[in-house]
Formats: C-alpha cells, structure tokens, sequence
C-alpha cells in the first residue's frame, strides 16, 4: 500500500449556520479542517496510508482535532503536542452574489512555533512514498517556513515524491515574502499544483487573457503559465483548476495537467455549491492519488477533478467521498439519480 505524509496546519472550523451573516449567529457549527489534514483525509478514504504531521496543544481541543483526523482512518502518531492554542478560523457561507468570507484568528498556534527538533524526519518518511504540503505552512512564520524547507530537503534525500500546492493566502503574507520563501522551497518539488491567482502572487507569471470573474478562461495561458513554471523549477507536473465563479452559489469547474510536453484537460462541471472549502485540497488528494497509482495523464486529472466537483456538495473542510464515487463521476456517471 502506497504511503503519503503531508505535513500543516488544522483548525478548528467556527461556521455560521445557515446561511447566515456572522452578526446573526447566536452560535457556530464546529468541525477541523486545514489544506494538507484535507488532504490526508481524502487518501485515507481512498485507501491510502496518510499520515498527518502537525503541533498542536496538549489539551482536549488539541486532542479533538487529533480525533477528528482519527475518526477517517489517518495516522497521527508524528503529530507534536504542545504550544499554547490551535489555530481558528471563523467561515461565513456566501450564497448568490454575496460572497464568502473567512477571518483567522491563528496567530501564535502551536504549528507556527514549532521548532525543527519536534520532527524526526527519517522515522517519518521511513518507506514512505509522497510528501505533500502547501504554501499555507510556511507563511505560518519564518520558524514554520524553515520546517518545510527541512522536511523538503529530506524527502528528496530519501527518494519522496514531493508535491506542493502554492494556495497564496494574501491574508498570511505578502507576494514579495511569499515569491522569496517558495522559491528556495520549489527545487525540491516534483508536482506543482496551483491556481491562476497562486502562479500570479507567488512567483508573478500571469495568465494571459483570462478573467473568471466574467467567465473567461483562455486555456493556452494557464498552459503558457505551467511551462513557464516548468522551466523555471524544474517539475515533472504542474496542475491548475480553472474555477470560472459564476456567483458564490454556481461555479464552473475543470482542470489542467501539464507533463512538461502535453497538457491535458478534464471535462467541466456545472458546480451548486453547497460549501467550496477544501475544493483545491480534494483536487490535490485526487492528483496525488492518480499519479501514485500510476493512471495516466488524462486518467489522474479527470478523477482529481471529478473528487474535487464531489467535494463542492459536502458540508465541512473533509471530502468525504468514497473512491468508487469519485471513479464513476470522472467515467461521466454524474446524473445525481438516486441510488436505491
């Protein structure tokens, strides 16, 4: 059985019911949920050994975020306990044109003050396959940042495939500090996964002619984009998702691989949303799960974006969808019948 860690942040989740504006909830829904522990999840359900690498508090939120990551089957022994708090975000649901919104309160979490000496990375990535992280991690801090290069230089010392989704969070740092963190972190990348806005704010290669908040995609720039990522770092893969918002109630969703010579695209979907949190990290965990498993090009694409389509009905961070549901949406099995 192949074995992937992934190693980030997860948070517990504060969202206001309903629909409702934050200055109408009397209360919150609570789940966990973080880029890389989202991931984890999804290839744990996809049959894969996860493994999730993270600090949180030795108290009993710590300890129920650890259950949550349990409770599908991920591994959470290398998990760090201590610091003083786990980080939180508060998520209000848009719907039609009213968009949503989310507001951290993470700083100074546990993760962002870990130190090198909390992670032994050769038990860690002992006979394992994939490292997977995001660029979430390291703009948690320069003490988070120097982990990830760590862990980085590590995983291609022992042979890992490693892959990294770019996920700029302009709310975390800045383009100049995000350009200048990556790119000491992206010679050691294999799989670059990464949005029109990511490639943009991290490493300033724009998309040409492309607009999705009016709908418009030109597919030759996010190829153009993706060799110029390959030829600049290196990798085997860059994928991107092409979200066209329509509002934040309907989206159109697809996807690009590119191998260094072919790019590939999947089919579109027509998206209701019910929650697109975690919309990129299913993509992700899709992806990984596709080129681990030695699908081809097309195959692996078609079935991150089939999952990731899947994700978008589910309330809560985890895409908490089954392998064989993700194989026959991305075989075109999409029609939303009931199945009795």
């Amino acid at each position: 059985m192949k074995k992937v860690v992934t190693l980030g942040e997860i948070m517990l989740r504060l969202s206001a019911p309903s629909y409702k504006r934050f200055v109408q909830s009397e209360s919150f829904d609570v789940c966990y949920g973080g880029g890389e522990a989202n991931v984890c999840v999804s290839l744990a359900n996809y049959g894969l050994e996860a493994s999730f690498i993270s600090k949180v508090p030795s108290n009993e939120i710590g300890q129920s975020a650890i259950n949550a990551l349990r409770r599908y089957g991920v591994h959470t022994q290398f998990i760090a306990r201590g610091g003083n708090r786990l980080g939180i975000y508060f998520l209000e649901n848009g719907a039609s044109q009213r968009a949503s919104k989310v507001i951290y309160d993470r700083a100074n979490s546990s993760i962002s003050e870990a130190d090198l000496s909390d992670f032994d990375w050769n038990e860690i990535f002992k006979d394992v396959d994939w490292f997977h992280f995001t660029g979430i991690t390291p703009a948690l801090g320069d003490k988070a940042a120097t982990i990830t290069l760590e862990a980085c230089k590590k995983a291609k010392e022992m042979g890992l495939t490693v892959s990294a989704d770019l996920n700029y969070r302009k709310k975390l740092w800045s383009p100049k500090k995000a350009n200048e963190v990556m790119t000491k972190l992206m010679p050691y990348v294999d799989v670059c996964i990464g949005n029109e806005e990511d490639a943009e704010k991290t490493f300033g290669i724009k998309a040409k002619e492309t607009d999705v908040q009016s709908g418009q995609i030109n597919h030759n720039a996010y190829e153009e984009v993706a060799k110029e990522l390959v030829n600049r770092f290196g990798f085997k893969y860059v994928a991107s998702t092409l979200r066209v918002s329509l509002s934040a109630s309907d989206n159109g969703w697809s996807a690009m691989l590119y191998d260094g010579k072919q790019a590939y695209h999947s089919k579109k979907y027509d998206l209701r949303i019910v929650d697109r949190v975690g919309g990129g990290d299913s993509f992700a965990s899709g992806l990984i799960y596709g080129l681990i498993t030695d699908k081809s090009a097309q195959e692996a694409l078609e079935f991150a974006a089939a999952a990731s389509a899947l994700k978008h009905s589910i309330p809560g961070d985890f895409n908490l969808v089954s392998l064989e549901e993700a194989e026959a949406l991305s075989k075109g099995e999409g029609s939303g019948r009931v199945q009795r």
